[in-house]
Formats: structure tokens, sequence, C-alpha cells
């Protein structure tokens, strides 16, 4: 399925204070894969912005002087996003931001899931990693995803940093490692031949320091995130 990672950013916390929605990122994904569609739009929310949500995503009302208000951009959110696995990171916010904003115009569509399917990543993540901390920051972090121009929130760049999330998430060991384009695939009439190796003096190259810390943390990265654990480091426990 064609998957959309999206995010907003808005006036306030409280929709029932009467905020509205400033900017709105979408990023697609296909195939496992980042097709670079993106849609990006500023909006004008016809209001103030909160102190505490400037201090948190950096955009001034004069940053939206001009903008679009979110009728303006509707249709064309719609057309993105319809038909998708929409997927958000505390899902129930934007949700219900941009639902509030729908029934504020004269669309036909008033709830997402009549366009696309909806998943709440950070439901996914607790219950992949539960206790332990799963904010966007946290995820990237823990996935090794490069976080590093996140000085503030942003729609599109954390929507782009959700999509990366959200593939090494659902990812396996084997895509983790191999990916599928380096998977090599035998043709089915090659003939396996056994070489003859006894008498043969082999020679041992013992790794360094160097490549045991690689490979120690290469296979910590693997039980991190595998559901069943990495059976290398069982297996290494269990004889002790």
């Amino acid at each position: 399925m064609r998957i959309v990672a999206l995010d907003t950013e808005t006036t306030g916390r409280e929709l029932k204070e009467g905020h509205r929605i400033i900017e709105i990122g979408c990023v697609e994904i296909e195939n496992r894969r980042l097709t670079g569609r993106e849609f990006h739009r500023m909006v004008n929310p016809g209001r103030s912005i909160d102190p505490d949500a400037y201090r948190v995503h950096g955009i001034s009302e004069e940053d939206l002087v001009g903008k679009p208000a979110f009728a303006e951009i509707e249709a064309e959110l719609i057309e993105f996003v319809a038909a998708s696995e929409l997927i958000m990171h505390n899902a129930a916010f934007d949700v219900g931001f941009l639902e509030n904003e729908l029934s504020l115009t004269p669309s036909a569509v008033t709830r997402l899931e009549a366009v696309c399917e909806v998943t709440d990543t950070w439901q996914m993540a607790k219950s992949k990693h539960p206790g332990q901390r799963n904010s966007l920051d946290s995820l990237c972090k823990r996935y090794a995803i490069d976080a590093s121009a996140r000085e503030k929130h942003g729609a599109l760049l954390d929507a782009q940093l959700l999509a990366q999330v959200y593939l090494a998430m659902t990812g396996g060991q084997i895509s983790l490692l191999l990916g599928e384009e380096s998977r090599a695939v035998r043709p089915a009439t090659a003939t396996h031949r056994p070489a003859d190796f006894s008498g043969a003096e082999l020679a041992a190259f013992p790794p360094t320091d160097e490549e045991r810390a690689a490979h120690r943390a290469l296979l910590e990265k693997i039980d991190e995130l595998s559901n069943s654990g990495c059976l290398w480091l069982r297996l290494e426990q269990e004889s002790r």
C-alpha cells in the first residue's frame, strides 16, 4: 500500500481554545522507499499564535502573512493522502486538528478515514518498545536516524524523519543488514560441488580490537531492532 507520513504545526495545543493549523508536511513512501514526492504548505490560520507554540516551531504570525487559508489547499491535501495508509506520530492530535479544519470548509470530506487508512506510529512504538521513551527524537536516536537538523519542530522535516523511523521500525533483520537489492539469487540449475579441504593448512586471521567492537555494536543493534532478539548474543549468554 502507498504510505504517507504526515505532520502538522499549530497555533497552540488545544482545539477547544480555537487553535488552528499553520503548517502541513507530507512525505510519500511506496514499496518501502521514499519516492521524493512531498506535500508542504504553510497556512494562514486567521488568529494569533501562542508564545509556547512559537517556542516549539518558530513560526511567527508575520511568516504567515499572505499564505493561503486551509480551505484553499484542502483539495490538494485530500488528493495527496487519498487511498494511502496515513501515518502520524500521536495521530489523535493531528487527526483532531485536520478534521476540525475540514469541518470549517464546505468539503464533503469531514473524516480522514473516509479517504485513507490512519495509523498511529506512537502507538506502534509503545507496543514495540514498552516502558521506553517513544518520542520522535527518541526513536531517531534508537534507530540511528540523523535528526541534527531538527533544532525546532517543522511539519515537513518531522514528516521526513517519521517516514524513516517507520521504515526502520517495521523492517526486519534481513532488510537492516542486507536490503532487498543485495540478496544474491542463484539460478535454479546451479550445482553445488563441495571442495575437499582435508589436509589443507588454513591460515587464521584473528579479528582486531576495532573489528571486535564493530561486530559487538552490530549485534547489539540487531538485538534492539529485532522482535525476537539476536540469537548470537543469546547463545553467547547461555554458554557462559
